[in-house]
This record gives C-alpha cells, sequence and structure tokens, in this order.
C-alpha cells in the first residue's frame, strides 16, 4: 500500500494539468529545486546497435546413458575440466554382472566353435578318403558355421555390456566450465536424465537479429563492437549475415565470433552489438540515450522516469536496454536533450507539495 500512495500524487498533478489546460501551466506554483539531469546520446561513436545473448559455440549437456545410482559427483559449478577428466561415477554392479555373463558365454562359445571345427576337419578328411559319407560332411559343416555366428553374437554382447558398464563413469568431452550440475551423490538415475553441462569458455559468439533493410549494408561493411554490460568493448573476430530472413520477422540473423579475453562473459548474458554499416538512405539513425538506473521508477513491469517541462513534472514511460555499471540505455521514450529528475522520490514530493500549493489557492 505504501508503493501506491507514492504514486497518487502523481495522479493528481496529471488530472489537474490535463483538466486545466494550458492557462493551468501558467497558474502552476514553481517547483522547488531538484536534482535534475539533461539527457544524452549513449555514444557519440556512428553506428547503431541491436541487443543479443552470448552463447557458446562448443556446449555438451551430458546426461545418463545407463541406470544405477550416483556414487560420486566430482565437479560442482564453475569448476573448470580437462578434456576426458571424469565428472560423474554411477554404479556399475548391475553392468559389471551382465558383462561377466557375456564373457562366460563368450568362453562357452569359443569353445564350441573349435570343437565343430575340428569334426568338420575330420570329417572332410573321411570325406577325401571315401571313408564318410556327403551327408555328414554337410552337416559337420552346418553345425561349425552355426557355432561360429554363436561366438561372434557372444562377442556382440560382450561388446555391448561392456560398452555399458563403461557408461558408469562420465568425462568431460572436452576441456571448459561446468555451467550446470542436476544430480547428487545417492540419486537413482535413468538413461536420458541430465547429469552435467560444460561449456567451452574461449569459444563464444553472440547473435542479433536485424532488419532486412540492413543486412546488405551490414554485409558489405562487416565491422561491428560489441559492448558488454560491464562497460568492455570487443571487436569480433568474424561476422557472419546470414543468407535468408525470417519468414515471421522479416529480420536477418547476424553471427558474431568473440575474441578470447582474460575475462570472458559468461553464457546467457546480453550484450549490444553495434555496426559501423551506414542506414540506407531514408531511414533514420537512431541514437539511444542513457540514464542513471536510479533515475527510473520502477511500479510492477513498468519503467517510467519524471520529465521537467517548465515548472510541470510528467511521468513517461520507457523502455530499457542493455545496462552499463551504473547506467542504463533508453531504447524508446527519451531523446537526447530531455531534462529527467534524477530522484523519483524527490519528483512525487514536489508534486504532492504542487498540488497542495494548487488546492489552497483554490479555497
Amino acid at each position: 500500500m505504501r508503493s501506491s500512495s507514492r504514486w497518487l500524487p502523481l495522479a493528481a498533478a496529471a488530472a489537474l494539468a490535463a483538466c486545466s489546460g494550458e492557462r493551468a501551466t501558467s497558474q502552476l506554483p514553481p517547483l522547488p529545486d531538484l536534482p535534475i539531469l539533461e539527457v544524452t546520446p549513449a555514444g557519440a561513436s556512428r553506428g547503431q546497435g541491436w541487443d543479443g545473448v552470448v552463447e557458446a559455440m562448443r556446449r555438451a549437456d551430458l546426461s545418463a546413458q545407463t541406470a544405477g545410482t550416483v556414487d560420486a559427483v566430482e565437479v560442482d559449478v564453475n569448476d573448470r575440466v580437462d578434456a576426458a577428466a571424469v565428472l560423474v561415477r554411477i554404479s556399475a554392479v548391475e553392468q559389471d554382472a551382465v558383462a561377466n555373463t557375456a564373457r562366460a558365454q563368450l568362453r562357452a562359445a569359443e569353445a564350441s566353435a573349435v570343437v565343430a571345427e575340428q569334426n568338420f576337419r575330420r570329417f572332410s578328411t573321411l570325406s577325401d578318403a571315401r571313408y564318410g559319407s556327403r551327408a555328414q560332411l554337410d552337416q559337420a559343416r552346418a553345425e561349425r558355421d552355426a557355432a561360429v555366428a554363436a561366438r561372434d553374437a557372444a562377442r556382440a554382447r560382450l561388446a555391448q555390456a561392456a560398452q555399458q558398464a563403461g557408461y558408469t563413469v562420465v568425462r568431460a568431452p572436452f576441456a571448459g566450465v561446468v555451467a550446470r550440475r542436476d544430480v547428487e551423490p545417492g540419486e537413482t538415475v535413468a538413461p536420458g536424465q541430465p547429469l552435467l553441462s560444460v561449456y567451452a569458455p574461449h569459444d563464444l559468439r553472440i547473435e542479433v537479429s536485424v532488419p532486412q533493410t540492413r543486412a546488405e549494408a551490414i554485409r558489405r561493411d562487416p565491422r561491428a563492437r560489441v559492448r558488454l554490460p560491464d562497460g568492455r568493448e570487443l571487436a569480433p573476430t568474424q561476422v557472419v549475415v546470414f543468407p535468408a530472413a525470417d519468414d515471421l520477422s522479416h529480420s536477418v540473423v547476424v553471427r558474431l565470433a568473440l575474441p578470447a579475453t582474460a575475462a570472458p562473459p559468461a553464457p546467457g548474458t546480453t550484450a549490444k552489438v553495434v555496426f559501423d554499416a551506414a542506414a540506407p538512405e531514408g531511414e533514420a539513425e537512431a541514437q539511444p540515450v542513457s540514464i542513471p538506473r536510479a533515475s527510473v521508477a520502477q511500479r510492477g513491469e513498468l519503467s517510467a522516469v519524471y520529465v521537467r517541462q517548465g515548472d510541470r513534472i510528467l511521468l513517461r514511460q520507457v523502455r530499457l536496454g542493455a545496462h552499463h555499471g551504473d547506467d542504463v540505455d533508453v531504447i524508446s521514450g527519451l531523446r537526447a536533450g530531455d531534462a529527467i529528475v534524477r530522484d523519483p522520490v524527490a519528483a512525487v514530493q514536489a508534486l504532492a507539495a504542487q498540488r497542495r500549493a494548487v488546492g489552497a489557492a483554490h479555497e
């Protein structure tokens, strides 16, 4: 209820100004001294920017490939791992038992194959000497072939059982950083259940969707800058403009490969990509503005600022963009030269005092 009462003076002042028109503007008492900020462009460099999300080019979501109980999880989130490092160990009692059974079956099949081969050779010798019938030789050949097939099947079952046993040890597919951990020791897992997620921190990229009218200009002049939320600016190592536009949005995707840095941005963070390519003739070049985050009044999903125009204070809804330290870009709602109140609370108090003064004058 307290937050709602802070907005009541604004509503009353806005209604008073709307009913009184221009004549009321001249009758408003002067506002007290307020901390005012003149809006300036977010950057003086040429170019237009679009927001995108950083993603890893090499990312592996590891899941269980066999059933069992998790015996140990060797890593945690943010841990750096080497290629082929052990990440998770799953109990292998059942898998080992199946593998041992397959080994025993293979030994029996190999012994049967040896006996069948010896019988075939014996009947072949007898047949050559005309001491054995042709039917006996054919029977021996069939038994030998069946024994060899059974031996090969036993070898395949052993290989499959050994593979299932190997699945009980989950290893890193490449050197990287653990981004997510989904299991704990003692949990029972089934095939397909997520275990961990690993990504390579130095193989990052960002994709942005640009209007189709800008795609050709960017293709001719692919120079760009990537502005990270912490204020750093990176030059991409590669810019790829997709050949076709999206059927619904009619925008074109541009993919930028980020260079390796000592402190790479985490996948999933937003960043602004500014292209140096000039806008087509007749298309306005948008210039975002930047304001302190403390000057934004937030009520639910509504973001707004208090704009001063003479002796009037107006609440104006804005659409926010990327954050840069204590500042934030304003995509729409403000333009360079607007005067905003730095402190939203002071603006509400000034509006309340002005409303009281107007009410006293009418008594």
